[in-house]
């Protein structure tokens, strides 16, 4: 299977579409409308998004030349409806399937977290069954999802899809983030309380040059 990079909005889609699939068969495949609704509820989505139709339409072209979407439309159904392909393009079974869409949905998660938001895609009988499809997943030739570095004061690892591309290094860097920020910040101040020390310096004498110039007049 060839490496493939989803942006944010085909994120969402192809997720969005493979959760609908499950839980909501009878209305599947989906609207445009529907599809964007299913995009931007507010529960199981983090984070929340707001696609407009002509994004979500956009994401599903750009899914579309990926093979992971389709459009149907025909003589009994006028309205365009939109499918996903994720499982035969991935070669995703579905308790595969249903912890991608479960990763794609709401970002990384630990192994717990996993087992309790995929209930309604497919029933994992424990713990140690999500970790056998995550550890598959991960074993790939081409890996679909990685186990990120333990963040300061957390007890377990969590997991990431790699479909996003750089998933790893933006969710891993979280905590990195926020402690570069500090130095970063610090430098930035540093820099602009010299500079007023240097105004004010500036600005003091040219006060003393104004005086003396006065004093010449009188």
């Amino acid at each position: 299977m060839e490496k493939l990079v989803l942006d944010q909005s085909e994120m969402r889609v192809l997720g969005a579409l493979i959760e609908k699939a499950v839980t909501t068969p009878e209305y599947y495949p989906l609207s445009l409308n529907a599809l964007t609704n299913a995009c931007n509820q507010i529960n199981n989505r983090d984070p929340v998004m707001n696609l407009g139709e002509t994004e979500v339409r956009r994401a599903v072209e750009s899914l579309r030349d990926k093979r992971l979407a389709y459009v149907s439309s025909g003589a009994v159904a006028r309205v365009s409806k939109y499918g996903h392909q994720a499982a035969e393009v991935l070669e995703l079974p579905a308790p595969e399937l249903a912890v991608m869409c479960v990763l794609m949905l709401r970002g990384p998660q630990t192994v717990g977290e996993i087992r309790g938001r995929t209930g309604r895609l497919h029933e994992f009988a424990d713990l140690p069954a999500v970790q056998s499809v995550l550890q598959a997943l991960a074993s790939r030739p081409v890996p679909l999802v990685a186990c990120l570095p333990r963040q300061t004061g957390t007890k377990e690892s969590r997991y990431a899809q790699l479909l996003a591309g750089e998933a790893i290094a933006s969710a891993a860097g979280n905590g990195e983030q926020s402690e570069m920020a500090v130095p970063a910040e610090s430098d930035r101040v540093a820099t602009l309380e010299k500079e007023v020390v240097a105004l004010k310096a500036e600005l003091a004498d040219l006060r003393r040059q104004f005086a003396d110039f006065r004093k010449q007049l009188e």
